[in-house]
C-alpha cells in the first residue's frame, strides 16, 4: 500500500484509545476516514453501489457496537476490513438468494389461452445500456469480477484492487495463506479468461 502503515496504524491506535475513553468525535474521525475504502470493497464485493453504502453504514455501527472485541492484534483497518468482508458477503448471499426466490417478472403479465396468467421470464438479453458499456474495457473488468463467486471475488479485491498483504488477508478472511494464494492464483486465471472472451466479442 502506498500508505506510511507505520504512521496509520499509530494514528489508528490513538483513535481507537481516544474513542474507547468516551471521546465520540474520534470514532467520527475513524470514519471518516477509513469510510470510502469500505465503501469500495462492499461495492466490489457485491456489486451494487445501494447495498455498498447500505453495508458501509452497516460496518461501522458493527464496530461501533463491537469495539471490545478489537485487541489491537491487527491494524484497526484491517478488522474493520474484516466486518466489512463479512457483512458484504452476507449481503450478496441474500441478494442471491431473493433473485432465486424471484423467478418471474411481476411487470405485465402474459396471459394464456384460458385467460390464465403464465408467468412470464425476465429477459436475459442485455439492455441498451449494457451493450454499450460493453464497448468500455473497464466495464468488462467489473463484469468479470462480478460474475466471480464470493471467495474467488474477495480474494482479487483485497490483494489487486486494495493491496492488502497476505498476512493481512489472512486474518481479514480467516483462511491459511496457501488458501489465499490459491484463490488468488484462480481467481486471476478466471478473470483473465473472462476478459479474453469479452475483448473477443468485439
Amino acid at each position: 500500500m502506498s500508505d506510511d502503515r507505520d504512521g496509520t496504524t499509530d494514528e489508528d491506535a490513538a483513535l481507537v484509545a481516544s474513542w474507547r475513553s468516551g471521546e465520540l468525535s474520534s470514532f467520527e474521525a475513524l470514519v471518516r476516514k477509513h469510510q470510502k475504502r469500505m465503501l469500495n470493497i462492499a461495492f466490489r464485493i457485491t456489486g451494487d453501489y445501494e447495498d455498498a453504502c447500505e453495508v458501509t453504514q452497516d460496518v461501522f455501527v458493527a464496530a461501533f457496537r463491537g469495539i471490545d472485541s478489537f485487541r489491537g492484534e491487527a491494524r484497526f483497518s484491517t478488522w474493520l476490513t474484516s466486518i466489512a468482508v463479512n457483512l458484504s458477503r452476507n449481503r450478496l448471499q441474500q441478494v442471491q438468494a431473493k433473485r432465486r426466490n424471484e423467478a418471474y417478472s411481476l411487470d405485465g403479465p402474459s396471459v394464456g389461452e384460458d385467460c390464465d396468467v403464465v408467468p412470464e421470464r425476465p429477459s436475459s438479453a442485455p439492455s441498451a445500456l449494457e451493450r454499450l458499456e460493453r464497448l468500455d474495457l473497464h466495464e468488462k473488468l467489473q463484469g468479470c469480477i462480478k460474475a466471480l463467486t464470493a471467495e474467488f471475488r474477495e480474494a482479487i479485491v483485497l490483494r489487486d484492487l486494495q493491496d492488502f498483504s497476505y498476512d493481512e488477508m489472512c486474518a481479514i478472511i480467516k483462511v491459511r495463506e496457501g488458501t489465499v494464494k490459491s484463490r488468488l492464483f484462480r481467481a486471476r486465471e478466471m478473470v483473465k479468461d473472462c476478459l479474453k472472451r469479452a475483448v473477443g466479442e468485439l
